[in-house]
């Protein structure tokens, strides 16, 4: 795989598991309106827990074969661990930390989904834009 390809890769892989975490904030609503709202939940928790493993290998890919930073390694391996405790608390039925996990970890995704489709400043090696206040040099 080249470096693009790779990039793209995890690019997708971050996208994915955003939507659903979104996803499964969404089910936690219909779980306390509807009667299936808990089947929603539960097949999308799995789907979750895939897409999360999906974005450990994009980010194992893009690094060792790719040439790319092990920083998105750590981020992806620490998802996968957040996502292991949701997974606990899900079952444990302890609502009063799952869901301000759920919601931290949509946080999080959001962040790194940002942060993996900002621009590249090419010296600084950091973002560009004026969420950054970081401009290029010429």
């Amino acid at each position: 795989m080249t470096e693009s390809s790779t990039r793209t890769f995890t690019r997708i892989a971050i996208g994915l598991q955003t939507l659903t975490l979104f996803f499964q904030a969404t089910t936690a609503g219909l779980l306390l309106a509807t009667s299936y709202g808990e089947t929603l939940h539960s097949v999308g928790a799995r789907v979750m827990y895939g897409a999360t493993m999906l974005y450990v290998l994009a980010a194992v890919l893009a690094w060792k074969p790719g040439g790319g930073s092990p920083r998105p390694v750590l981020y992806s391996t620490g998802f996968l661990v957040l996502a292991s405790v949701q997974v606990v608390l899900g079952i444990a039925h302890l609502p009063a930390a799952h869901v301000p996990l759920g919601v931290l970890m949509f946080g999080l995704s959001v962040l790194d989904l940002g942060r993996s489709v900002a621009p590249m400043a090419p010296s600084a090696g950091r973002p560009t834009g004026a969420w950054t206040g970081i401009s290029p040099r010429s």
